[in-house]
């Protein structure tokens, strides 16, 4: 039987998520909360930044050949994850001034 190492997956989550927090600080700054702007004007536009990372996603994972050569498969998952923690913020606040 395989011995696994002893992964600790709690303390990967918690280590990801403040990578992913820096990451969204950074961008929030530099775009200046355009995914909320833009939430505001087109409501679903998660589904839309949802589908170009999907379809990012899916051509580096078949590993065609890539023009842009700085984003990386984790980094496209990180650029998800983020965008489906803004969507989650901006329907709290939604729901919070409801």
């Amino acid at each position: 039987m395989e011995r696994r190492r002893n992964i600790n997956k709690v303390k990967m989550h918690s280590d990801i998520c403040e990578v992913l927090n820096g990451i969204y600080e950074k961008k929030n700054h530099d775009y200046g909360d355009s995914f909320a702007k833009l939430r505001n004007e087109l409501p679903n536009t998660i589904l839309v930044r949802v589908y170009d990372k999907y379809s990012r996603l899916k051509t580096l994972m078949q590993g065609a050949d890539q023009k842009v050569t700085d984003e990386s498969i984790d980094d496209t998952l990180m650029d998800l994850a983020n965008y489906c923690i803004m969507e989650l913020i901006e329907r709290k606040i939604a729901n919070e001034n409801k």
